[in-house]
């Protein structure tokens, strides 16, 4: 059911992934615990924050990624169309380590051995934990057909290199061309975040006066993913003849040498840019030709099931997924997003189930989590959407109850796009920065 929220009830909500129901408990080990997190997004930065500030000198925490720095998809599109530069969604780990007492080793991991507990890493080191944490995010389905190569027909769903060429493709673009994109069956990175870019690449392409440029979005979807309200106005009104929306467009061949894909829906040629965003799965945390990449277990769809009081995989209570690359039980149309707000929420849950398992203590039941996120919809208007989560029962379409898992309580977008929307989403990001590196 879709409820309406004022924008200060939104704000409330949005709020919540800063302060979800768990609570840090007194922890009593006599040595330091050995927790080590791989990957340092928005879920592993918080998770080991966290797990230092709750466990002090009780937890010893070594986070594990292979750059030295994070760069945030939030407001990455901004920085496509140039309204935002690199250094704005360029996120350090100083503050992790100098603030908080979190070792940061730069390193790629090659291999995990579940049995003895230790993460081995490209250069050689071998890291032993109690807990381990894995956040590596997302890898990409290549389509049926190619020749693909994102160095050419860019994603840009991974900030940095990615984001500065799709920048360089849309500057490149002249009256009358195509930017052709595509949206990825779900589930996937950031649910609105495709179409935010097609409304940001079309503001652009208009004050630029190309106004005879066009925005083709194939969806793969049956109709659009999120915040249908805001982004159906703004291609049936506010781009109305720039904006062509294809839904039902499965990916059936890329050729990024032409430019040219071919869908279910129809097909496109020799397009100025084609931004294409292909389908997603956990990213690997081992060979690629290693069984499941590296995982214990993967679902159908290339993720990982886990228990959402923990986080943990079954038959691996000490092993830990959280964020994009985990796949978290819920009732049927209301699945948990993958975002960076719901990773930084999912983190604070796994902290604290961490600590309470060190301590010989249950899981806290009493888990609330939360996703909000802002869209721009032109450069000076915004919208935004909220869903909060609630541990319990979780039903199936018919409304049977399936299990327990995480069943979404409420869901809110607001009421209408304008520019406080668009001016509350710097102030949403940066309390979500900070509250992640800081």
């Amino acid at each position: 059911m879709m409820h309406t929220f004022s924008r200060r009830r939104f704000l409330q909500l949005a709020g919540m992934a800063s302060a979800v129901s768990v609570l840090p408990r007194a922890f009593g080990a006599a040595s330091p615990a050995r927790v080590v997190v791989v990957g340092g997004g928005f879920g592993g930065a918080t998770v080991a924050k966290y797990l230092r500030m709750w466990g002090g000198d009780k937890v010893a925490v070594t986070l594990v990624d292979p750059n030295p720095s994070h760069i945030a998809c939030i407001l990455s599109n901004l920085v496509v169309t140039g309204a935002l530069t690199m250094d704005r969604i360029t996120l350090g780990y100083n503050a992790l380590k100098e603030k908080r007492g979190v070792k940061v080793q730069q390193g790629r991991v090659i291999a995990i051995n579940y049995g003895s507990g230790t993460v081995s890493l490209s250069d050689g080191t071998a890291l032993a934990y109690d807990h381990l944490v894995l956040s590596p995010g997302i890898d990409f389905v290549p389509p049926p057909e190619g020749p693909w190569d994102p160095n050419v027909t860019p994603h840009a769903w991974q900030a940095g290199p990615q984001t500065l060429l799709l920048k360089q493709q849309l500057a490149s673009m002249r009256d009358r061309d195509t930017f052709v994109m595509t949206v990825p069956k779900s589930p996937y990175r950031c649910p609105p975040g495709p179409y935010e870019r097609a409304c940001v690449v079309a503001d652009y392409l208009k004050r630029k006066k190309l106004i005879f440029a066009k925005v083709v979005v194939l969806d793969a979807n049956p109709s659009i993913q999120a915040e249908p309200v805001a982004f159906g106005e703004a291609f049936n009104f506010i781009y109305k003849g720039m904006i062509e929306y294809v839904p039902n467009a499965a990916v059936t061949a890329v050729n990024s040498t032409t430019r040219s894909i071919q869908t279910s829906a129809g097909d496109w040629s020799n397009v100025r840019v084609l931004n294409y965003i292909p389908n997603q799965r956990a990213a690997a945390i081992g060979p690629a030709s290693s069984l499941n990449r590296g995982w214990p277990v993967l679902n159908a769809q290339g993720f990982v099931p886990v228990d959402p009081l923990t986080y943990g995989i079954s038959g691996y209570p000490n092993v830990h997924v959280i964020g994009d690359a985990c796949a978290v039980p819920a009732s049927e149309g209301k699945a948990v997003p993958k975002s960076g707000h719901m990773a930084n929420a999912e983190a604070k849950v796994c902290a604290d189930a961490i600590l309470r398992s060190l301590n010989g203590e249950s899981p806290d039941k009493n888990i609330t989590t939360n996703s909000a996120c802002f869209s721009p919809i032109t450069a000076t208007i915004g919208s935004w959407l909220s869903a909060n989560f609630n541990y319990g029962d979780i039903y199936d379409a018919a409304g049977k109850v399936k299990g327990k898992g995480m069943h979404r309580v409420d869901l809110g977008e607001a009421p209408r796009t304008n520019g406080d929307n668009y001016q509350d989403m710097f102030t949403w990001a940066e309390g979500l920065f900070a509250d992640s590196f800081v």
